[in-house]
């Protein structure tokens, strides 16, 4: 069986996405692009140094214009601060006294958690936020601090 060249430029391209799924190396679907346009230039009938040049132009280019999009694009916050992911972030809560340890037990949600104060905080009672959220504990800092 003889297959195209077109086909084999196609077979790569399916095997690099494949293991991009695989991987979640978002970057190889970059190249699995540019391995297409090596095949869609097979099929219009270019030479085969053309259909090389094309494929990494296409691929590099795709790559760089992702990698330089992530980079302009801040990271978003760790999971334990960001409000996207944890709901409870920028909830308020009435902390009536603090222990010794930075540690105070409040009723929030209709249950009693156990909050700790946020580094280089104030230790006062009174309205909190709460800043983030660490396994079962409650990050909180004073509310005028915000």
């Amino acid at each position: 069986m003889d297959f195209s060249i077109a086909t084999w430029w196609w077979m790569v391209a399916g095997v690099a996405v494949a293991v991009e799924l695989l991987t979640g190396t978002f970057y190889l679907l970059m190249i699995g692009l540019g391995l297409a346009a090596g095949a869609l230039a097979a099929h219009a009938g270019v030479a085969g140094t053309v259909q090389i040049v094309i494929a990494a132009l296409a691929g590099g280019g795709a790559t760089a214009l992702w990698h330089f999009k992530r980079a302009r694009h801040p990271q978003s916050a760790p999971v334990r601060e960001n409000s996207d992911a944890q709901l409870d972030i920028g909830a308020k809560v009435t902390v009536t006294s603090w222990s010794d340890d930075r540690t105070a037990r409040i009723n929030y949600r209709g249950s009693s958690w156990t909050a700790r104060l946020q580094s280089g905080a104030e230790m006062r009672s009174g309205e909190h936020v709460v800043v983030a959220v660490e396994r079962n504990w409650l990050v909180l800092s004073p509310s005028d601090s915000h």
